[in-house]
């Protein structure tokens, strides 16, 4: 975990300016995307990460390169125990929370008779209770204006093969983040869900039929070919903004039209 290097605050550079965010599982692919589009919009970031210790101090690096402070955190999100000295390291070096982004996820590929009790828990620990965990402890340090967006998969909605649980964990934390929204609406902190489309990160890699639905995906959205972590991180950005105050509860999906498509 390091700080060297952190430039103060500096006012007037972009609509996020002077905000603080918490990305986890932000040293690669979609968390990295959006980690460093809050940065370029002016927020001082901080990234939990599990075991990528290089690309998350490359990340820390190329933000403070914006002018923004950066902070690298190692950490387990499903672990209630580790949850709390995230968040301790977060109130000694940045002092509160403006944007919390959960975005760290796991799974196992498999079809639903051949998953197992360990594999279930350690999907929904990660990908749904790790969301109530984190605003467990962001929300003491978020004032009005706050925001929670969760990042979600089509796989909450759609059968996809051998994402049984990964795409029963994402329903979960849909309907948790619906929960939150209402609970905390009336602390002006909204919370929302961002559901992303196929994205060619790493995590994709590990897809068996992660060619065909790349194609699938190029065939048949709309606004296609492929949907990049960018785009991603750009919706993400969008509910952040003052101008989405009204919008909580909600589940944003990014895809391209491709599940308006047939």
């Amino acid at each position: 975990m390091t700080t060297q290097n952190q430039p103060e605050n500096q006012e007037g550079r972009g609509p996020l300016s002077g905000k603080i965010a918490l990305v986890t599982g932000g040293s690669r692919g979609i968390g990295r995307a959006i980690a460093v589009k809050l940065a370029k919009a002016g927020s001082d970031v901080a990234i939990v990460y599990h075991n990528s210790h290089e690309e998350a101090e490359t990340l820390c690096s190329a933000i403070r390169a914006l002018g923004r402070r950066a902070r690298a955190i190692q950490s387990d999100v499903s672990d209630p125990e580790l949850l709390g000295e995230i968040f301790a390291d977060l109130r000694q070096h940045f002092g509160r929370l403006d944007l919390l982004v959960s975005n760290a996820a796991t799974g196992v590929l498999r079809p639903a008779l051949e998953l197992s009790l360990k594999h279930w828990r350690r999907c929904l620990e990660t990908n749904a209770l790790a969301l109530n965990l984190l605003a467990q402890h962001a929300v003491p340090l978020m004032g009005p204006g706050g925001r929670i967006i969760a990042l979600s998969s089509l796989g909450a909605s759609r059968a996809i093969p051998q994402y049984a649980f990964i795409g029963a964990s994402k329903a979960a934390l849909e309907s948790l983040a619906r929960s939150l929204a209402q609970e905390l609406g009336p602390r002006g902190i909204r919370v929302n869900v961002v559901s992303a489309g196929p994205v060619d990160t790493d995590a994709l890699r590990y897809f068996p039929n992660r060619e065909q639905l790349l194609a699938e995906f190029a065939r048949r959205a709309p606004a296609g070919p492929s949907l990049t972590a960018e785009a991603v991180a750009d919706a993400v950005y969008l509910l952040c903004l003052p101008e989405a105050a009204m919008i909580t509860g909600h589940t944003l999906v990014v895809d391209g039209g491709y599940c308006i498509s047939g």
